[in-house]
């Protein structure tokens, strides 16, 4: 990672979820003055929003943005479409090893479109994101060839990106993370995870389900930490 001067800022993905908030809270460790960027875009779990609110005011972000977009539009996945069923399953053993119907075509392409834009606004040469290629869902965005793809190509679309010396970085801290493994770093770090949702189709209080991919992978985390999951008795 490069040398942080007390000037350097981070765009952060923030969903809401385990996972980004462990990404911003590795990114404030590193000195990162950090803004978050999160997106309404049609998914069934909007409940997110209101904990990434939550987070980003919990972890004095510089700024936090809510971007609207309508992914839902084109349909396509049970993240957006109400026509369709978000899978659910007993155990992880039960996952599927195929792309899951669970999947945004283009979510994560989108997602860093935006960041890189807000990026080039607030003077940013940093985005976070927390994407995972262990325990995951098998999403094709979460790996590491999409994401220096991606990066190769932030680097030759900008203003920036011809006026700066210091290239564009796209950081991925948890990608070769077990779920367990960033539990244990974000408690290192102070992270409150009573305060996250992760679920896929959560009630209408916000409470997690329980048994969609999302869930079950989070809840084999805490139990190879020897932890209860605090998102599902504090809601």
């Amino acid at each position: 990672m490069t040398a942080i001067t007390p000037n350097h800022s981070a765009v952060v993905l923030l969903s809401g979820g385990l996972d980004s908030v462990t990404c911003l809270a590795i990114a404030k460790e590193a000195g990162f003055v950090c803004h978050a960027i999160s997106f309404r875009y049609g998914q069934r779990h909007q409940y997110e929003l209101e904990r990434a609110t939550r987070l980003a005011s919990h972890h004095g972000v510089a700024s936090h943005r809510i971007v609207e977009i309508d992914l839902a539009q084109f349909g396509g996945s049970a993240l957006t479409d109400v026509n369709l069923v978000v899978p659910k399953s007993e155990t992880v053993e039960e996952i599927g090893t195929a792309i899951p119907i669970t999947y945004v075509p283009a979510r994560n392409t989108v997602f860093l479109a935006l960041a890189l834009a807000f990026a080039e606004v607030v003077g940013s040469r940093d985005i976070f994101i927390g994407v995972n290629a262990l325990d995951y869902s098998g999403y094709p965005d979460c790996r590491p060839e999409f994401i220096a793809a991606f990066q190769a190509m932030a680097n030759l679309a900008t203003r920036a990106s011809m006026e700066d010396d210091r290239p564009l970085s796209i950081h991925t801290p948890l990608i070769a993370m077990t779920k367990a493994e960033i539990i244990a770093r974000g408690l290192s770090l102070g992270v409150d995870y009573s305060m996250t949702l992760s679920c896929y189709d959560p009630g209408p209080s916000g409470k997690p389900c329980g048994h969609c991919d999302a869930c079950l992978l989070r809840q084999k985390g805490f139990r190879e930490q020897g932890l209860a999951d605090p998102a599902v008795t504090e809601v």
